[in-house]
């Protein structure tokens, strides 16, 4: 398994992250994909990938709440990253609409700024969407055709939606713990969705699966969501596992180093 979405970097983690990361090592995620929030996560996150190498994979991006009046300052250190070292992708990136449309303009510009930097550095994109999606679809349609790759983070649309964004070509799904949920609705569209276009992630510390929701989400979690995904597709948890890591393996390249 791959957890291809954990901020497992988070002060959420400061009092036994090492713990964690075992947890999640003995129940099968081989490796976990860390999305950057900002610049004041990047040290953190950082921090981490250089304690696990080849295990925490470290993206860089602006996330779409953290678009501010200073956004273009925000930019510039991801630009400035680039250009510095390698990167597993660029994320998270996207429009959101559930906190404040205040900065629509500003995401719509820093999103689109972003993925023009995934194209020229060949690099997938992790998109965050929420309550965006003809939003984000506008802002992506330029880009299409155009070699982009990348997940829709935390997809919880229908399947409508789930049909256009495979039909764009190059996207792929990523999955959580919501599909546990019962009210979700999630279960009745993943399964309406072949599962060559799924990845599995937690977005720790956050959308904790069932049993556990409530509680503080982590890697190790990964587990229940292929469970989940496993009585959906009514197939073992092994091909799962198997399909989910292949999808993973050819969007995310490193994770193959």
């Amino acid at each position: 398994m791959i957890d291809t979405h954990s901020h497992i970097y988070s002060e959420e983690f400061d009092e036994d992250r090492s713990e964690t990361i075992q947890r999640a090592r003995e129940i099968g995620v081989k490796h976990i994909i860390l999305p950057n929030v900002d610049s004041e996560s990047l040290p953190s996150m950082l921090s981490l990938e250089a304690e696990y190498p080849g295990y925490c994979h470290a993206a860089i991006g602006v996330h779409p709440t953290s678009i501010k009046e200073n956004y273009q300052e925000e930019l510039a250190v991801v630009i400035s990253s680039l250009t510095h070292r390698n990167w597993i992708a660029i994320g998270e990136i996207g429009i959101d609409l559930y906190w404040d449309k205040t900065f629509l303009k500003e995401q719509i510009i820093a999103f689109q700024q972003q993925i023009k930097w995934a194209l020229e550095f060949k690099l997938p994109v992790i998109i965050h969407v929420r309550d965006s999606f003809r939003e984000t679809m506008d802002a992506l349609a330029p880009f299409k055709g155009s070699g982009l790759r990348g997940v829709f983070h935390s997809f919880t649309g229908s399947i409508e939606q789930a049909r256009e964004i495979i039909d764009f070509g190059g996207f792929l799904l990523g999955i959580n713990g919501i599909v546990t949920f019962k009210n979700s609705g999630l279960a009745a569209v993943v399964e309406q969705i072949d599962l060559k276009h799924i990845l599995l992630e937690t977005d720790s510390p956050y959308l904790t699966p069932a049993p556990h929701r409530g509680k503080r989400n982590e890697s190790a979690y990964t587990q229940l969501v292929a469970k989940k995904l496993a009585e959906v597709y009514n197939c073992s948890e092994i091909e799962i596992d198997e399909q989910t890591t292949q999808n993973a393996t050819s969007l995310f390249k490193d994770l193959n180093d």
